[in-house]
């Protein structure tokens, strides 16, 4: 065994959570408890119900349960945010037989998940989201004999907004000046100079959030093909064939005058067709490649303190569209549409938002002043 390899980490772990176990013990039997139970899930004997049974891995469940889902039109990105809260339960636990999971090492995990610093939330809709509906498919497909992630949760505190959720046009001016004029630095190093497709994402895809209300990701999920012109009008197309839509269908967006103005149809002339904002080439690594560049994009802007506390990266777009949307007077029904916000009622999915209703709610939102 490789001193500071893998394995030897494993076990170190494993080594070190077996004595912090033991002193628990010694701290029991101090106060008078000498029931000698191991406490940690990793030291715990398996049950008598359990001998004899094969074992049911939680990577195969979480696989199998990707390849149903995809069918289906969900986890294009086979499930990638997912993987880390299954190696994260799997490390804690010691095994990974989905069969010997109790709904008390979950609870612990959780509590563990908690005392590393992991926030209500993140435990709560990525760590036991994620095993809980690998669980609950697995229960209902007979799988597993119970779901043992049923009544697993975590309480969320309500969240205190002491600002607009959405940019002020102040802040949005400031961005898009900055963003629009964006000019990497000169490196004579290639290595060291800036990727294309991250200084074209970090040119064009604010301006495009802020003329289409859409999410980060779905812009720069964008390839060219998924920009027409119809008549005499430029359109939008957020797909799910182009990395992933939230609700599962596409939807279109007239570009606004001010993004014609600033040259995206020159911009669009010069490049291949594919993406636009990733370097990403097979579908399947569409949406990795969004998100990626999502991501570094959201942390460039904020390392130049250009989102206001109180205000998230992938969603102040989003805010200000709806309120410009309000203020103009327009249907929500209209606003939803051109978002890509789901219907509130049945009544919402008879008649359909045409081209020409959303081209009266996008040209009917002013130009932003970006002093050029």
């Amino acid at each position: 065994m490789v001193k500071g390899s893998h394995v030897w980490r494993d076990l170190a772990t494993q080594i070190t959570r077996a004595q912090i176990d033991a002193l628990k013990q010694t701290l029991r039997r101090d106060k008078g408890n000498y029931a000698m139970q191991a406490l940690d899930p990793l030291l715990k004997p398996p049950t008598s119900s359990d001998r004899g049974l094969p074992a049911v891995p939680l990577k195969l469940l979480f696989q199998s349960y990707i390849v149903k889902s995809q069918a289906l039109g969900t986890h294009r990105d086979g499930g990638a945010s997912w993987k880390y809260p299954l190696d994260s339960l799997i490390k804690f636990l010691g095994h990974s037989d989905a069969r010997k999971i109790t709904g008390q090492n979950l609870l612990d995990w959780r509590d563990s998940l908690l005392a590393s610093g992991k926030s209500a939330k993140t435990v709560s809709d990525k760590y036991l989201a994620a095993i809980r509906a690998v669980l609950t498919w697995a229960f209902k497909e007979k799988r597993l004999p119970s779901n043992e992630a049923d009544t697993v949760h975590q309480k969320v505190g309500k969240k205190i907004h002491s600002r607009e959720r959405g940019y002020t046009k102040p802040e949005a001016v400031e961005i898009l000046k900055v963003t629009t004029n964006y000019q990497p630095a000169k490196a004579t190093n290639p290595s060291n100079r800036k990727s294309e497709h991250i200084t074209r994402a970090k040119r064009w895809v604010p301006l495009l959030c802020a003329f289409t209300g859409a999410r980060v990701t779905e812009m720069t999920q964008l390839r060219k093909e998924d920009i027409r012109q119809e008549d005499d009008r430029w359109i939008l197309r957020v797909t799910p064939d182009a990395g992933s839509v939230k609700t599962g269908h596409y939807r279109d967006v007239p570009l606004h005058s001010q993004i014609l103005d600033l040259g995206f149809i020159e911009f669009l002339r010069t490049v291949q067709a594919g993406p636009l904002f990733h370097r990403a080439q097979r579908p399947e690594a569409f949406m990795a490649g969004a998100r990626a560049t999502s991501g570094r994009l959201s942390e460039w802007l904020q390392s130049r303190n250009l989102v206001p506390e109180g205000v998230q990266p992938s969603y102040g777009w989003r805010h200000r569209f709806k309120t410009q949307g309000r203020e103009l007077g327009m249907s929500d029904r209209v606003l939803d549409a051109i978002q890509g916000h789901a219907s509130r009622t049945s009544g919402d999915d008879y008649g359909d938002i045409t081209i020409l209703a959303r081209s009266r709610m996008i040209d009917a939102l002013p130009s932003y002043d970006l002093g050029r």
